[in-house]
């Protein structure tokens, strides 16, 4: 479904991507964990056209999406959906109006429609009568079960998912990756989780590849990860100091 080819990215001499290659199989969860400003959401920004690498390609469905104008960039968008690390809720508009905010703006389905959709979308992550509610009156496993929510509204066929456990306690983090286990089985998505959370990348994942100096530099099963004998991703998923993994500030 995503193809990443040798991409490139600097800002300006700050090199976050070097040569990363990638591939994101069809209706399958790949956990992409690193350390935090190792470049992980740049990753997924990139994948949504939302960035543009200095070189290499991004195949979204065998198009280059690097390559693509505006016009195809909004169709191409279409196929996404995604959770943002902090839900990114429209804080004056209602949880309905934020859950239908796409299909109003791009369907011409009949309000009662985009109601009724409203309603099952919020059922599916576990939420029933908070639709004329604002942002402000809900817990954050609220507001991150709503962007879930409104990131399915549309039925995409590829879902990003930026650091969605990041702020949780532990018992909403592992509401949250039952979630998306489940939305998986049920809505057949391809989908990206970006983590440092190991617990929940051996969760959701069918593939974990490890980030680490502008590359992918391992990747395998949870079972394949949890076994491996590369001393920079073994550092990094048994959460040592020690190791080669230089530590900052």
């Amino acid at each position: 479904m995503i193809k990443i080819v040798n991409v490139s990215k600097h800002f300006g001499s700050h090199k976050v991507m070097n040569g990363l290659s990638l591939e994101i199989p069809d209706k399958k969860t790949v956990v992409i964990i690193g350390r935090s400003g190792c470049g992980k959401s740049v990753l997924l920004k990139h994948m949504i056209g939302l960035l543009k690498p200095d070189s290499g390609k991004i195949l979204v469905k065998d198009r280059d999406i690097a390559k693509m104008d505006t016009v195809e960039l909004d169709d191409i968008r279409k196929h996404f959906g995604m959770l943002f690390q902090s839900a990114a809720l429209f804080d004056s508009l209602t949880v309905a109006e934020n859950v239908g905010f796409a299909l109003t703006r791009f369907t011409r389905k009949r309000p009662s429609e985009i109601k009724k959709l409203v309603k099952e979308k919020l059922a599916l992550v576990g939420l029933e009568n908070v639709e004329d509610k604002k942002p402000a009156e809900l817990s954050g496993g609220m507001k991150k079960r709503v962007g879930l929510a409104r990131a399915i509204a549309m039925d995409p066929e590829i879902m990003l998912y930026d650091e969605p456990t990041t702020g949780l306690d532990p018992i909403m983090s592992d509401v949250i990756n039952e979630l998306i286990v489940e939305l998986q089985k049920k809505l057949k998505m391809t989908s990206v989780v970006v983590t440092h959370d190991m617990k929940s990348a051996y969760l959701v994942g069918d593939k974990i590849a490890m980030m680490y100096e502008g590359r992918i530099i391992h990747e395998g099963t949870p079972s394949e990860i949890k076994k491996t004998k590369d001393e920079t991703v073994k550092q990094f998923i048994n959460g040592s100091a020690k190791g080669p993994i230089q530590m900052l500030g």
